[in-house]
């Protein structure tokens, strides 16, 4: 029977093979905090990414804001959707240039855990309410959430992950992410498998910010035209479709948003990789800037949608409104929490004794999900309409 299964080993020797020299392979990761005997048909990331998906702290993300606080349409991405479309643009990257998919993945999964309630509303309230505390970090927090506030097993407290998709949660970094001050060797860079995602987190939000904004209505046909990129790949459709019905022919738009971005960043870092001669893993981390890049008139193109979402999606009137009201949310809960201890739940109730209320009120309220903080709010503080 054995000689039909795929085996631990079997699927390590394969990196071996396959894989390019200067991905990460399982079998030489740097291991765990605590020592664990190795599973006998799973590599020690494919244990990274299952623990992620089976933890409290992602299935949490259905209910945590992307954009739009609180939705009540089914339609709008929510932190878990959004997570599972990085999570498969990372997949693809890594497959195509023949780097660890699995630790991608898992990166990718993880990347998000420690987002609060509310989106950037809610890291901004957080960030606010404990800028003489150390400030709100929520790769911070993602790393906190995974070496700590997970409790399910028996000998050690969070998920026990592997050292690379730690790393790859501390050195996360975007126009929303920022880097963790660690002792994850801050003067390496983060592994290719690391910096994909990076990417792979702006493809993904600066598409599905697009599709919600129009989705939602507050973001026209006509004012996407006003984009240079969209306007050109808006063109391209037309030219191979005809003029579709309005929901396929913007459903097609962000496909070849998507694609036109994935692509791109392939051949870029492709080029990359031949023109620092890449041979070994520490060819890639000892370097002083990031390989995994886009080229610079994508990086142009890109800093023009942005733009464009800033001015238009994102400070929108009925957005600004909805954060303002969330960030309310957030500092009412945390004011609440700190002058009563009894509404906090008995676990992180007893936690203040031993540790600085602040930090135990931070970690529940970056746990809540909108609906549950909102739950709360409407028992401590009164209704209030999102």
């Amino acid at each position: 029977m054995n000689s039909i299964m795929t085996t631990r080993e079997m699927l390590e020797a394969h990196e071996v093979e396959y894989l390019a020299p200067y991905a990460v392979l399982s079998l030489r990761s740097r291991g765990r905090l605590y020592p664990e005997p190795e599973h006998p048909y799973r590599t020690r990331f494919q244990r990274d990414r299952d623990r992620i998906i089976h933890s409290a702290s992602f299935r949490r993300l259905k209910h945590k804001t992307q954009v739009f606080a609180a939705p009540d349409d089914d339609h709008f991405r929510t932190r878990l959707t959004h997570t599972m479309e990085v999570a498969q643009i990372s997949r693809t990257i890594a497959k195509t240039l023949r780097l660890n998919e699995d630790l991608s993945e898992a990166i990718a999964l993880v990347h998000d855990l420690g987002h609060p309630p509310f989106g950037h509303a809610g890291e901004a309230a957080l960030q606010e309410i404990l800028e003489n505390d150390g400030g709100f970090n929520h790769n911070a927090q993602s790393l906190r959430a995974v070496d700590l506030l997970e409790d399910r097993y028996p000998h050690f407290a969070g998920l026990n992950l592997t050292y690379e998709t730690r790393e790859g949660i501390v050195k996360h970094e975007t126009d929303y992410d920022l880097p963790v001050e660690s002792s994850f060797e801050p003067h390496l860079r983060a592994s290719l498998e690391g910096q994909l995602v990076n990417l792979a987190d702006e493809i993904a939000y600066n598409a599905h910010d697009l599709d919600d904004g129009y989705f939602s209505g507050i973001l026209t046909l006509e004012e996407l035209m006003l984009v240079p990129i969209l306007k050109r790949l808006f063109e391209k459709s037309v030219q191979q479709f005809g003029d579709l019905p309005p929901k396929k022919r913007h459903y097609h738009l962000i496909r070849l948003l998507i694609d036109w971005a994935v692509s791109d960043l392939l051949s870029n870092t492709v080029s990359r990789i031949g023109q620092f001669n890449l041979q070994r893993y520490e060819d890639v981390v000892e370097r002083k800037e990031n390989i995994v890049e886009f080229s610079p008139e994508v990086v142009t193109a890109g800093r023009q949608l942005k733009k464009f979402l800033f001015d238009r999606l994102y400070r929108h009137p009925t957005l600004v409104a909805m954060n303002a009201i969330a960030k309310k949310v957030v500092s009412d809960l945390f004011e609440a929490y700190l002058s009563d201890r009894t509404l906090l739940k008995d676990k992180y109730r007893l936690r203040c004794d031993s540790e600085p209320p602040k930090l135990v009120v931070k970690d529940y309220i970056a746990g809540m999900t909108d609906r549950f903080a909102l739950q709360e709010h409407r028992k401590i503080a009164g209704n209030i309409v999102m």
